[in-house]
């Protein structure tokens, strides 16, 4: 899987899944475009180390995704880095209401960064690829984009929109060099998911391992969580020459999707 001197630019990259993918792309030789919030100093060092220890180019590119024009100012950046080999739509947010009490602003929300924010990046950055005969496209939605969830609307909704959109976009590229692939994650222990076991520690008085349990056996057969590391080597893999004839949609879920 030799991806040396690849540019990958992953959105939402400064910690969780983002951050797994990244490191995992650095260690095959990728220089990689960091894009998410966070504390400056701790990006800077996430910068460095990825740059020390796998010896490629990394650079951070603050923008909001959930802005078209931001996402039009990224990919610029980004080219000005290196030409965007690789794109990783990962950034994403959640609100968790049933859907008479769901804000609507907190729906615009979760559409736009869930879902417009890979159709603005992929728009910005499929010609070039379309113009070298090379490009790799990873959509990083969820399990929810296969299956839906009680009380996610605006998460079940953006992530179906996103595997849809995935689907769309190889069939489009087809024979192009291109390939575009949606990773369907069940239960990876990220930001995202903690602050929901937190929320259910709180309100059911459970201990930490408890809560976990409760999670693992609702909904995810293998009882195990999947790890960003191991969502990181199966973008590593669809980004290789190994998976050149590989487009459309694969779950990661434990088993989650098979029931």
């Amino acid at each position: 899987m030799d991806l040396l001197g690849r540019h990958a630019l992953i959105t939402g990259s400064t910690s969780g899944i983002g951050l797994g993918i990244a490191e995992t792309l650095a260690k095959h030789g990728c220089n990689i475009v960091l894009n998410g919030f966070g504390d400056d100093e701790a990006i800077a060092a996430i910068q460095r180390r990825l740059a020390e220890v796998y010896g490629v180019r990394v650079t951070h590119a603050s923008a909001d995704v959930s802005r078209a024009a931001e996402c039009r100012e990224l990919a610029q950046r980004a080219r000005e880095f290196g030409p965007i080999d690789i794109l990783v739509n990962n950034a994403g947010i959640q609100h968790v209401a049933p859907v008479e009490e769901f804000p609507a602003e907190r729906w615009d929300a979760v559409l736009a960064v869930n879902l417009s924010a890979a159709f603005h990046l992929v728009r910005e950055t499929l010609p070039g690829m379309r113009e070298r005969g090379w490009g790799r496209i990873v959509n990083v939605a969820s399990v929810h984009g296969l299956v839906g969830s009680r009380d996610k609307s605006a998460y079940v909704a953006a992530k179906h929109g996103l595997v849809g959109l995935t689907k769309v976009i190889a069939l489009e590229t087809a024979g192009a060099g291109v390939t575009c692939n949606a990773v369907c994650p069940g239960w990876v222990l990220t930001p995202l998911l903690e602050r929901q076991i937190t929320q259910r520690m709180d309100e059911l008085h459970l201990t930490r391992e408890h809560a976990e349990a409760m999670f693992l056996q609702e909904k995810q057969p293998s009882g195990q969580f999947t790890t960003a590391t191991q969502v990181g080597e199966l973008v590593a893999y669809l980004c290789s020459e190994f998976a050149a004839n590989i487009t459309g949609a694969l779950p990661v879920d434990g088993g989650w999707t098979t029931q």
